[in-house]
């Protein structure tokens, strides 16, 4: 049987545990609300009225690519693309290539930086694994101007948090709507989060801060984790609106944990 993802990779580890996809999409969140071309996903008006229904369709299409056969991962990928061009239809405009690397290099960079903050130090083989998967996604959607090899993306992806990066009015909306969502505490956790895992540039533009006041919070829930007790601090501070869907990601099997 042959899959996208091979079911030792360390990809599958990553993207088979709630607590790092929420890290994920918490680095991904911040960097999307200061992108250039953020008002692609105003366009839609999904985003800003629905952020976390948006996190968890989005979640839901990446599971699929790294834990399904490999036909069903290619079929996932390119319903996705087809989605991204019946948006471009309806907007009589295409969505710029840089736009597209740039959701696909916070993917790469965003899934390396949570797994390190929530487990350990990836390998550099690992790094270069989780960039393959990603490049692969890439390529099969049509992107152009893809990066072939892990030291060619760290070059570009600091070239495109250079140039592609912007506080605009769709940040500071994004981030009411953020607040509007998850509520005051929540809202802070979530900046929180965010400090430690976005790169420099991003927190400067967002101005989250130097001292990340989560990492007791971490170290905190790394302890209950090893007790079997994580399940208490998480329903402390997850919507409970979510908690189902949030309970679903850790339903795939642990690869590659030591």
């Amino acid at each position: 049987m042959s899959y996208f993802v091979a079911p030792n990779s360390i990809v599958r580890t990553i993207w088979g545990k709630a607590d790092t996809i929420l890290f994920i999409f918490a680095g991904a969140s911040a960097e999307f609300a200061l992108n250039k071309a953020v008002d692609w996903l105003y366009f839609t008006g999904k985003l800003p009225s629905d952020p976390l229904g948006r996190l968890f369709s989005t979640v839901a299409y990446a599971r699929q690519i790294v834990f399904s056969e490999e036909e069903q991962a290619l079929n996932s990928i390119d319903k996705i693309a087809a989605i991204h061009q019946a948006v471009e239809q309806k907007r009589a405009a295409q969505i710029p290539d840089w736009a597209y690397r740039d959701v696909l290099f916070m993917l790469i960079d965003y899934s390396i930086r949570a797994f390190e903050v929530l487990e350990r130090k990836l390998t550099q083989e690992e790094k270069e694994e989780t960039f393959d998967v990603f490049y692969r996604v890439g390529a099969r959607m049509g992107i152009q101007g893809l990066p072939t090899t892990f030291e060619d993306w760290q070059k570009m992806r600091e070239e495109h948090l250079r140039d592609n990066l912007l506080s605009s009015e769709f940040t500071h909306d994004l981030y009411r709507q953020y607040q509007k969502h998850l509520g005051g505490v929540r809202f802070f956790i979530l900046k929180q989060a965010q400090t430690l895992v976005v790169p420099q540039r991003v927190n400067r533009l967002l101005g989250l801060g130097k001292i990340p006041l989560l990492i007791p919070v971490v170290t905190t829930y790394k302890l209950f984790r090893y007790l079997k007790l994580e399940n208490l601090l998480k329903d402390t501070i997850l919507p409970t609106a979510y908690k189902p869907q949030i309970a679903a990601l850790d339903t795939r099997s642990d690869y590659r944990l030591t």
